[in-house]
């Protein structure tokens, strides 16, 4: 029986340890430019969806037949492998639940009936290998989800609204990939600070009465959802044109 104790108190330690390094080495992966977004994200997914419950539940079984040691190693690797698995689980569940909020899209825009179309691949190569096109089926999703978001109308000739938009692109750090001041449109790219997906954005201005008219669409480049942050963008964008 001690050494069935044992050996369930070192699995689930050494289960901990190995879904903290997996959590880690995605995060640290990614931030030091060794892995591709999207692989460090799935190793990072690894360490804390597979790595925390297999740690917490293991971890949690170890203490129940360790109960009876007061000390000793085997209930100290039970502590630290239900603590572990605990964080993971926790920082899994913290970091997934307020995306239950946003419908499971990933391409935003202000304007439902036309919208803004990306650049050419030739133009901004990065869009190599993507549907730059707007998915039909987000339209009532994002009419539904997303009703505040609509065009903005600046008291502004074009030209000076679209100076204004992209000096706005600029102060909120976004890199902008093309320009063409004459159609009054731009494309960019936001890259997410933890992750670093990148997500592409392109803004439309045009003409409307004695001024102008600001579109925009956010789209993620990976995933299916993105946790209402394009939405976020396109507001925080809008608020950038409205305080100046």
């Amino acid at each position: 029986m001690s050494d069935q104790r044992s050996i369930t108190a070192s699995v689930a330690y050494w289960g901990s340890i190995a879904a903290l390094t997996a959590a880690l080495c995605g995060l640290l992966g990614i931030q030091l430019r060794l892995l591709q977004p999207i692989t460090g994200f799935y190793l990072f997914a690894l360490g804390t969806l597979v790595g925390g419950i297999f740690a917490l539940s293991v971890g949690l079984i170890a203490l129940w037949v360790t109960r009876h040691q007061a000390s000793g190693i085997g209930r100290k690797r039970a502590w630290i492998a239900s603590a572990i698995g605990f964080a993971l689980t926790m920082l899994l569940v913290t970091s997934a639940l307020p995306g239950r909020e946003f419908p499971p899209i990933n391409d935003i825009t202000t304007d439902l009936v036309d919208p803004p179309a990306f650049a050419s691949v030739s133009l901004v190569p990065a869009y190599a290998g993507f549907d730059m096109g707007y998915p039909a089926e987000f339209v009532p999703v994002v009419r539904e989800g997303y009703s505040d978001l609509a065009s903005l109308e600046l008291n502004l000739t074009p030209g000076a609204a679209y100076a204004l938009s992209v000096e706005a692109a600029e102060r909120l750090g976004w890199e902008v990939t093309q320009q063409d001041p004459g159609k009054g449109r731009f494309d960019a790219s936001d890259t997410t600070r933890i992750f670093r997906f990148v997500d592409d954005i392109t803004v439309r201005i045009r003409p409307q009465g004695s001024g102008s008219e600001v579109d925009i669409r956010s789209r993620s480049r990976v995933g299916r959802g993105d946790l209402g942050a394009n939405a976020q963008r396109i507001r925080a964008f809008y608020a950038e044109l409205r305080d100046r």
